[in-house]
């Protein structure tokens, strides 16, 4: 089964019901509708949610809009998101970088 790696601020969210839309770069797990996937805190390895990927948009950081954000945590500039996914991913990130904007559902929370 595919795994979603998430920060464990951002798992909280999720366990809340305030995020169910990541962005996923460089998607190397060829996520598509439909996929079945366990999020993990990236800080621990424990497993916390089964989701279900249930919308996915391709377009490139720059083209983000704000329904992007809906259910998805805010930057205060579009330089913080550009710096928040280069330390995310360990390389520079732009306004060209493509993004998947992955809505998710929530099957199961995993204690």
């Amino acid at each position: 089964m595919k795994t979603l790696k998430f920060y464990k601020n951002l798992c909280k969210l999720i366990l809340k019901g305030e995020k169910n839309i990541t962005w996923r770069l460089f998607d190397d797990k060829d996520l598509q509708v439909g996929d079945e996937v366990l999020f993990v805190v990236k800080e621990t390895g424990r497993e916390f949610v089964k989701a279900r990927l249930v919308d996915i948009k391709e377009k490139t950081l720059g083209e983000i809009d704000d329904s992007d954000f809906d259910k998805h945590e805010k930057f205060s500039s579009e330089q913080e998101m550009y710096e928040t996914y280069s330390k995310y991913y360990n390389c520079r990130v732009d306004e060209n970088t493509p993004v998947k904007v992955i809505e998710f559902q929530v099957l199961e929370k995993i204690s």
